[in-house]
């Protein structure tokens, strides 16, 4: 009966996708993974969903200065072999934020509604601090 239960553990260990804990930090990629996991899943759940995903998110020496979504959502692809530091990079008109820059390339859908208006390619900035992923929301246009 024991080696059944150990067994069971350890099936469902495996199909849960749990592992033992790692004493390891996540690496920045790690780190910036799950961020867009996260940023994927709270577009999963509509556009206010993302809206608060951003705003909690927003790099903290940007705060206040993301954009409306009306109605769009954003679901990104990142290219985390392309992740990069890109400490000299400052946002148009400011000073570079704090923490670790980092750029990526990432494919961005813009949809309405579940419906695909728009597919983009381009390079996303994100930063560490404190052990956090932050963003700059992005502004999307349908055009």
């Amino acid at each position: 009966m024991r080696r059944t239960a150990v067994l069971g553990a350890a099936m469902l260990g495996a199909v849960t996708g749990c592992s033992p804990a790692s004493s390891e930090p996540p690496t920045p990629e790690q780190r910036v993974d799950r961020y867009f996991d996260a940023f994927n899943a709270a577009a999963a759940k509509g556009d206010q969903a993302q809206l608060e995903f951003l705003r909690r998110t927003q790099h903290p020496d940007f705060a206040g200065q993301g954009c409306e979504l009306n109605g769009l959502t954003m679901h990104a692809y990142p290219a985390l072999s392309t992740l990069r530091p890109a400490p000299e990079w400052a946002p148009e008109d400011a000073e570079p934020p704090r923490g670790q820059v980092y750029v990526l390339a990432v494919s961005l859908t813009l949809r309405r509604a579940g419906t695909p208006l728009a597919e983009r390619i381009g390079s996303e900035r994100v930063a560490i601090v404190d052990d956090q992923v932050y963003g700059f929301a992005p502004c999307p246009s349908e055009g």
